[in-house]
């Protein structure tokens, strides 16, 4: 079992930047892969981005590839994602994913674990 808790979501003008991050209980974080998701109101669940499980491999959606960052530390139980350059079509509750898989995935339904989601608001 895992539980996952996101943090650093909020309110930004368009153009600025948030580090968001995902605190993980348990000893066995660098056994998940990790992902995060957003879904805006009305609109389903999207990947944002995955990291394998010793943070080597990275995959991003289109939407944010070049604007975010996905990162680990598996020694501090923690995945961040650090977004630069936020449109307003960036507003939605980010979530952080936990998968018990050995390679990277980037559809929700493969993802074991979730976090309560963190709030992004970016205004124009």
């Amino acid at each position: 079992q895992v539980q996952l808790v996101e943090s650093g979501g909020g309110l930004v003008q368009a153009g600025g930047s948030l580090k968001l991050s995902c605190a993980a209980s348990g000893r066995t974080f660098s056994s998940y892969v990790m992902g995060w998701f957003r879904q805006a109101p009305g609109m389903e669940r999207e990947f944002v981005a995955a990291i394998s499980r010793s943070g080597s491999s990275t995959f991003y959606a289109d939407s944010v590839k070049g604007r975010f960052t996905i990162s680990r530390d598996n020694a501090k139980n923690t995945v961040y994602l650090q977004m630069n350059s936020l449109k307003p079509e960036d507003t939605a509750v980010y979530y952080c994913a936990a998968a018990r898989r050995t390679i990277v995935v980037i559809t929700a339904r493969e993802y074991n674990y979730w976090g309560q989601g963190t709030q992004v608001t970016v205004s124009s």
